[in-house]
């Protein structure tokens, strides 16, 4: 009896200790390595005040387009060929070269568009912001023909109702539509998917269509992106699907650019009413 009780104080901590572990999880590490962020970009020289280095993602269009400046005249301050072609670490100035008079600050010479070119302004007379009429998510918007654009065709990029229009002086660069998550996101005119990723900080799942040598277009917060840089777009193609803006909501932000600078969208649009 007294070797049946001292076997027993010795099984019982141990079937207990076996008790707990059912009730134990230990999880092991996932295998393989661990995931990376990109590496660390280091500048081939220290940078000077106004100008930027290049990161991993960047393009020379998505570099225009943060600093509201034309890719062509950002390429030519930078002697960058027609392949526009950059690499991580490259400082880039953000500005024309220009040189002072000795002993002076005035500057005396500086690079122009060609031919001395200012940017047109546009001449049709502004229309009021108006409303695609309410359809489905699914139904294509109809071009028309612009004068005021150039002759290009151009249409509604989605379907849905603008909730805020083309305000600059209030950090509106564009327009932002409302409408469902997930629905048809459309080239506004045909053109040349110049960037398209996330690394514009703003304007979320981004993409940037060059139409011609003065017009981008831009679609900001998008749920899907379904073009890749470098990708020919026709007119009413879609390109992506509508996702969340930053207050949360289903959101569509629109912007055309001329030369790198915002330019109301509205006039370069078919006029539409809402029934």
């Amino acid at each position: 009896m007294i070797q049946l009780r001292l076997a027993s104080a010795f099984l019982l901590p141990a079937m207990l200790a076996g008790c707990a572990n059912l009730f134990t999880w230990n999880p092991q590490p996932p295998l393989g390595p661990p995931p990376t962020s990109p590496p660390s970009v280091v500048p081939e020289r220290p940078p000077a005040a106004g100008e930027y280095v290049v990161q991993h993602g960047d393009t020379v269009y998505s570099i225009a387009f943060r600093n509201q400046l034309d890719y062509r005249e950002l390429a030519r301050w930078n002697q960058i060929g027609s392949d526009y072609l950059i690499r991580p670490g490259q400082v880039m100035r953000l500005g024309p070269p220009s040189y002072t008079v000795a002993n002076s600050d005035i500057v005396v010479g500086s690079l122009d568009d060609e031919g001395g070119g200012k940017p047109m302004p546009i001449t049709a007379a502004p229309r009021p912001i108006t409303t695609p009429p309410p359809s489905s998510a699914g139904a294509r918007p109809t071009p028309v023909n612009i004068p005021s654009a150039g002759g290009k065709i151009w249409q509604w990029p989605t379907q849905g109702v603008v909730v805020r229009g083309f305000d600059p002086a209030h950090g509106s660069k564009g327009l932002d539509f409302t409408g469902n998550i997930g629905q048809p996101v459309y080239a506004a005119s045909a053109g040349k998917v110049v960037y398209s990723g996330s690394a514009l900080k703003g304007y979320g799942e981004l993409i940037i269509i060059k139409h011609d040598d003065l017009h981008l277009s831009a679609y900001g917060y998008n749920r899907t992106r379904l073009v890749a840089e470098g990708d020919e777009v026709k007119a009413g193609q879609k390109i992506a699907e509508l996702g969340m803006g930053p207050e949360n909501k289903p959101v569509l932000h629109f912007e055309i650019r001329e030369r790198g600078q915002p330019v109301d969208p509205v006039p370069y649009l078919p006029a539409k009413t809402a029934s």
